[in-house]
């Protein structure tokens, strides 16, 4: 650690799991009030509170940004000298085993620029408590194994303040003489505090009923500031078939009578699952065709999904403590990526969900702040939202189905349910009932949750006079804290093909394994449990060599090392059953050509996938298609390849892109023509795979294009879309193609804007495609932060402009002389002072300067030391920074 960050940052206390210890008292009713005036809301909280261990006297409260104006125990007013307070805590000592407790304190959700808390995004009031907001709002037992009543009561001015929401049911409302408006809420159901939510404002709201499995009539209810409200209709659709989904698939019915979902456009995160009020970044709840993509209509149901599963999933059942954060989110993942799956392609879902894993979740594993699903310690929680938390613990939970299978897996999930409704519980509670259920050991499996790190599974092949032999080893290594690895208890799904392409039945083979290896055949898929370092696996009653078809589904969130001919990869692209292996083969191809490993034309392989497309009518193979046309981006690139150049990388990948679009430029040309004219917008899975291979088409068909042509051609793209997708091909044809004059390109970039300026998420798309842009200058991106639309704090229009020049313009991102690394730098420290959680989450590209060249290294190294020398620094910022330098 520097000697800079030493002096001006007083170490943070770590927070280990091995101290976790049961609250000495409990929380049993909340009831608050809240008196919203402008620049300061006064909170009233009455708090029965009871002693759960014997010989405790002392009652400990969490507080931050607090003024306090009184404490009052069992009606009794206490001075100044009978309890204690600092800048974190307010200690009440001398207790007996039960007290009503009334806290009076003033916060001010004006100066919030944090947005935990309580905090005013435009005209409106709202909450954002997970993981410790709550305790910036008044003095409470701030941690998530206190389960609680809540009665709140929201007092505001009732013309600039209409609609006054919380969580639970609306209990009673009235219109003083003074102007102001009183509603009360009241949630029959214990929770803790982080599920808490406020919001007031004047809101539009569409409203619709939800009948659930046994007959109960709920209502449903969106609200959104009025200029919003018409964007809300696709949400309540996905909402209602959420519902429905979870009662046909979980068993899991909605209990209270009312659900809401507000929709803010100043929030850090995606939403947020509070007890039938939930709080959602407007871009994941918004979408029509005109200002939502098809990935934005995707994520808009993946998440009102996601938060709708998170009634049963984290809140009737919730977690202990924050190291268990995984038990509600990665459930929950999986839970919501099965909804997607059913609703659309599930293997085209499978490949979107590995694709982000092998490029975020796996370079966080392999880099200085990876962690367990489970850590064992923090700085700070809101730097454990991580892609190993939600995305990882979801890989963690399919396995469960994946060994359980899914009938045994459901009967887990409903007996998890019923044992720890209005419970607090563990990841062990989670893997042990698993494993009641199942009748199957899994101590060995739990260490997913406590060890860091991307296993790597090697794999020899043998056949010989029909019969094949395979040798598996598994190792995982080193990453901080955590030198050496256990073996893992991982399901590998495999699969043969015949010569001719068909798939084998393992009902016909024999099967022998190791004593290592369990394996359970189904048809043509073999299930093997491998749980030692090294096992084998023989098949035979082969008439002649098959093709295996290796970890089908992406059964473990592991890395493969399985050394094949190009030719045969090439075959499993072309005729694999399992999406996901087609995909992967392919993936594996060009990860072999960019590591100069292969000489396999893939230009002709990936215009015999584009031919496919102009004769094919499944909605789900044209998906899976529209996917496999596209060259992996660099990010991709960066995590499978063990040795690059980023310069030489980035050509490589520039001339591929060149030869598969004039070798086969009579394919993307039909291919575009046939699917210009694709019919009215759908946001379905046949209009998103129509639109998904136009635009690739487009894509290679704009390379071959010179001068006024290449300008018609994108105009005409432009001009000629009813959908924020098709504007989006063309605007980013745009900017990625060198030859595009720039003048036409600003043509087209002001005339999107002009017209769309008044939609915040369309304006983010507007700064994002320019953010990515490797034909603007450093210094036109700089200039983006002049402009009058850009508002750093907002959390939306700062990840597009710097979240995505880290992530995504690597041309100017990684410049050699350090320019680029250096402006992210800038950025986040700007960012730190205004909000600590998104600066601590734009600084991950820096984070992984190990993986670059020297001269790269020692100049992103150099970007993150510069935070260093702040004079101040947030505990979010100083724990990503001293971690990224010191590991």
């Amino acid at each position: 650690m520097s000697e800079d960050l030493t002096s001006k940052q007083t170490n943070p206390k770590e927070i280990r799991l091995t101290d976790y210890r049961s609250p000495e008292y409990t929380t049993e009713t909340v009831d608050l009030t809240f008196d919203i005036k402008d620049g300061n809301t006064e909170v009233r909280s009455k708090l029965h509170v009871k002693r759960c261990l014997d010989g405790v006297s002392e009652l400990l409260l969490n507080g931050q940004d607090l003024e306090l104006l009184s404490v009052v125990v069992d009606g009794r007013a206490l001075s100044g000298n009978e309890y204690t307070v600092d800048s974190e805590t307010l200690l009440i000592p001398e207790l007996g085993a039960e007290h009503d407790i009334e806290i009076v304190t003033v916060i001010k959700p004006e100066e919030n620029t944090a947005l935990e808390g309580l905090y005013k995004s435009s005209q409106m009031y709202c909450t954002q408590c997970e993981a410790e907001g709550f305790r910036k709002i008044t003095y409470y037992q701030d941690r998530p194994d206190v389960l609680a009543r809540f009665t709140t009561t929201i007092i505001a001015d009732t013309e600039r303040y209409p609609t006054l929401l919380s969580n639970g049911n609306r209990m009673r409302s009235e219109t003083r003489v003074d102007g102001r408006s009183a509603v009360t809420w009241q949630d029959p159901f214990p929770k803790p505090s982080y599920l808490f939510a406020l919001v007031a404002g004047d809101l539009e709201m569409i409203e619709d009923t939800f009948t659930t499995m046994t007959g109960r009539s709920v209502t449903l209810q969106i609200f959104s500031e009025a200029h919003n409200i018409g964007q809300c209709d696709y949400a309540m659709d996905v909402l209602k078939r959420s519902m429905r989904w979870d009662e046909e698939r979980f068993g899991r019915e909605y209990d209270l009578d009312i659900f809401m979902i507000v929709a803010v456009e100043d929030f850090n995160m995606g939403a947020m699952e509070n007890k039938g009020l939930n709080i959602f970044n407007t871009s994941c709840v918004l979408a029509t065709p005109d200002t939502a993509t098809d990935a934005a209509y995707q994520r808009v149901e993946a998440v009102v999904a996601h938060e709708y599963f998170h009634n049963w999933s984290g809140n009737r059942v919730t977690c202990r403590d924050w190291f268990q954060l995984s038990l509600k989110e990665g459930f929950t993942v999986f839970r919501d990526a099965e909804f997607s799956s059913d609703m659309n392609s599930r293997a085209v879902k499978r490949i979107e969900d590995v694709g982000f894993l092998r490029t975020i979740q796996f370079a966080e594993d392999g880099g200085p702040l990876a962690h367990p699903v489970r850590p064992s310690s923090y700085l700070e929680i809101s730097n454990f939202y991580t892609t190993t938390i939600y995305e990882k613990g979801a890989e963690v939970v399919r396995m469960y189905d994946t060994l359980l299978g899914t009938q045994k897996f459901r009967a887990g999930t409903d007996l998890y349910f019923d044992r720890f409704d209005g419970s607090a519980v563990t990841t062990d509670d989670f893997a042990d009932v698993m494993s009641e259920v199942g009748d199957k050991d899994l101590t060995q499996f739990k260490r997913w949750y406590d060890q860091a790190g991307t296993p790597l599974v090697k794999l020899v092949e043998r056949y010989e006079d029909g019969e094949l032999s395979l040798d598996i080893v598994q190792s995982c290594a080193s990453s901080p804290k955590q030198d050496a690895k256990a073996p893992y208890h991982m399901p590998l799904l495999i699969g043969v093909l015949a010569p001719d392409g068909a798939p084998l039945s393992f009902y016909d083979l024999a099967v022998d394994s190791s004593e290592e290896v369990r394996s359970s055949a189904d048809g043509d898929s073999l299930l093997i449990e491998l749980r030692n370092e090294q096992a084998s696996l023989n098949l035979s009653s082969f008439e002649a060599k098959p093709v295996v078809s290796f970890l089908r589904d992406f059964s473990a969130p592991i890395r493969v090392d399985y050394a094949r001919p190009d030719d045969e990869l090439a075959f499993l692209v072309e005729h694999d059953v399992n999406g996901f292996v087609r995909w992967d083969a392919l993936q594996s191809l060009w990860v072999a050509y960019f590591s100069g490993a292969s000489e396999l034309d893939l230009a002709q392989l990936i215009g015999k996938l584009g031919e496919q497309a102009t004769s094919n009518e499944d909605a789900e193979q044209l998906q899976l298609i529209a996917m496999m046309l596209n060259v992996p981006e660099m990010s991709y690139l960066f995590e499978a390849l063990g040795e690059f150049e980023v310069d030489t990388l980035l050509r490589q990948r520039d001339a591929v892109i060149g030869t598969i679009a004039l070798e086969n430029v009579d394919i993307w040309a039909a291919l575009y023509e046939q699917y210009f004219a694709d019919g009215a917008f759908q946001p379905d899975a046949k209009g998103m795979a129509q639109r998904g291979l136009k635009n690739a088409a487009f894509a290679y068909h704009v390379r071959n294009l010179r001068g006024s042509e290449l300008v018609s051609t994108v105009q005409r793209h432009y001009q000629g879309a009813d959908n924020l997708t098709d504007r989006r091909a063309a605007l980013k044809a745009a900017l990625t193609e060198p030859d595009f004059p720039v003048e036409a390109r600003t043509d087209l970039l002001t005339d999107f804007y002009d017209k769309w300026r008044n939609e915040a998420l369309v304006v983010d798309l507007w700064f994002n495609l320019q953010a990515q842009s490797p034909v603007l200058t450093l210094d036109e991106i700089k200039a983006l932060e002049e402009h009058p639309a850009f508002d750093m704090k907002n959390p939306n229009r700062a990840r597009a402009l710097f979240s995505v020049f880290g992530m995504l313009n690597h041309s100017r991102f990684h410049a050699i002389d350090g320019s680029g690394y250096k402006y992210l730098a800038d950025a986040i420290a700007r960012l730190d002072a205004l909000n600590p959680q998104i600066a601590a989450r734009l600084s991950a590209p820096l984070t992984l300067w190990r993986r670059y060249d020297p001269v790269r290294q020692e100049r992103m190294r150099d970007a993150l030391s510069t935070l260093t020398t702040a004079d101040s620094m947030s505990k979010d910022l100083y724990e990503v920074v001293t971690k990224a330098l010191d590991n």
